[in-house]
């Protein structure tokens, strides 16, 4: 194997609703810290990093989460290929086959490792010897998907049923068939049975072979799609992929647009210790439990607790006297489940999305390219912020038609632009911005500044802005 490159693609389009208040729309479960001190994110490209085949990683992604796997890659020392930017989710079979079409001009042989960026896989070790496996039937033209040996009858995964042997010693087979999520009685007729594995959602093949089913299988999704990539066109160190031709593709998995209709899948059975960590039990499963199976972190007190995942993000959290709940604590949002009732949060969340509010999009802290924004009191006509602007970092050069905002350093060094004056701020010194007139704030420092902001108006919504300039190309 040591001739062939690896080309790691990592899919983080997806928003993680069941993890719900922690994961949200615009801070979804892969750039959290769940299971270790990295983020889901992170951890996924560590695992394939110090692998001498593998290659740098190809992200693909929404738009929004642009700036924080920049950010995030930056904070590991990963430089990516690229990250590539879906103007909207069309599902995993067209993200995939924007990346192959990417790597197949870079690399006519570009072998594909396709993951989730939200997986868990605690044997990195047989996860490196799953692919080398895998790899065995992909140059003998397979498409590999990874099955993972089920150790109870599953009913949050898919499953897959294996056939014949394929090729010689690779411990391989043919697909025989996929299935859907079952009910309890068949999942357990699986594991009886045997020959079933979990279906993974993480794949092994070249791009071209991809390309040639996606094209024999689903040629409105594979024409859509090269026209998007065709269209392409850099935006920063991104890259951006035709808003309209991508939009036209259908939205379908890759498993229904092409793993379930080729004659070449293959299943390649792996024992990894993973999990998609799809719920708060899922989490629950995967994260070491005290003595009476509690799972805890941050500020927390326990008294007669049994079998609980409880989570503290900002304050302290109590519970006495229950078993079997999960209690996740944020800074505007509660969350208490039976660890029986977890696969119902999606469904909240859904219903959240109906309403006016914003629970299931933002966190109070709201994350910017240039740092991050937090609401700390508000009221009629006024609202007070945190502000936390990076080293070296600026805002937009901008200007509101119905609010003025007073600007407080409580740390650092501010350049502020308001109009025509441009003024260096200290710590504890301030500036009065009234509506209307042009303004831009920077931190010329080593050090991130901290600023307190209190605007007043009659509208405070963040829509009420009017950029003039912009080194993140915001509109």
């Amino acid at each position: 194997m040591s001739n062939v490159k690896i080309y790691p693609v990592i899919l983080s389009g997806g928003s993680g609703t069941r993890l719900w208040p922690l994961s949200r729309a615009a801070y979804p479960k892969q750039f959290l810290p769940l299971v270790s001190e990295q983020t889901m994110l992170q951890e996924t490209v560590a695992r394939v990093g110090s692998w001498p085949e593998m290659q740098a990683p190809l992200v693909v992604c929404g738009n929004e989460h642009r700036f924080m796997i920049a950010e995030q890659m930056r904070e590991i020392g990963v430089r990516p290929m690229g990250i590539m930017l879906e103007p909207q989710g069309r599902n995993t079979a067209p993200a995939v086959a924007a990346a192959a079409l990417h790597l197949q001009r870079l690399d006519p042989e570009a072998v594909m490792l396709v993951l989730p960026a939200d997986h868990v896989i605690t044997d990195v070790l047989a996860f490196h010897e799953a692919v080398r496996r895998a790899l065995v039937s992909v140059q003998q033209g397979a498409l590999a998907t990874f099955g993972i040996e089920p150790t109870q009858p599953e009913t949050g995964y898919g499953y897959i049923l294996r056939g014949d042997v394929h090729g010689t010693d690779t411990g391989n087979y043919l697909v025989e068939r996929f299935v859907e999520k079952p009910d309890l009685a068949t999942a357990t007729g699986f594991l009886k049975q045997g020959g079933y594995y979990w279906n993974s959602g993480m794949f092994l093949f070249k791009a071209r072979d991809y390309l040639a089913e996606l094209e024999a299988h689903r040629p409105l999704i594979g024409a859509a799609v090269k026209e998007a990539v065709s269209k392409a066109y850099s935006d920063l160190d991104f890259c951006r992929l035709d808003d309209a031709a991508f939009a036209a593709s259908p939205s379908e998995s890759i498993d229904y647009a092409v793993m379930e209709n080729t004659s070449r899948a293959v299943v390649v059975p792996a024992s990894i210790g993973w999990s998609d960590v799809g719920s708060w039990s899922a989490l629950h499963e995967v994260l070491p439990a005290d003595a009476e199976g509690n799972v805890v972190r941050g500020d927390v007190h326990l008294n007669q607790v049994k079998n609980t995942l409880v989570r503290a993000e900002s304050r302290m959290v109590a519970v006495l006297g229950v078993e079997d709940l999960v209690v996740v604590e944020t800074d505007d949002v509660v969350l208490v489940a039976n660890r029986e009732k977890v696969q119902e949060v999606k469904a909240f969340v859904e219903k959240l999305k109906n309403t006016e509010r914003t629970e299931h999009v933002h966190h109070k802290r709201v994350f910017r390219p240039w740092g991050s924004y937090e609401s700390v009191d508000s009221g009629e006509r006024f609202q007070v912020k945190r502000i936390i602007v990076k080293p070296g970092e600026k805002l937009s050069l901008q200007m509101h038609y119905h609010r003025a905002e007073h600007w407080v350093v409580v740390s650092g060094s501010a350049l502020v632009t308001r109009g025509e004056e441009v003024t260096l701020l200290s710590e504890n010194e301030s500036i009065y911005l009234p509506i209307g007139v042009t303004h831009r704030l920077e931190n010329p420092g080593k050090l991130p500044l901290h600023l307190i902001e209190v605007q007043s108006g009659s509208y405070l919504g963040e829509d009420d802005i009017v950029r003039f300039d912009d080194v993140y190309k915001r509109a």
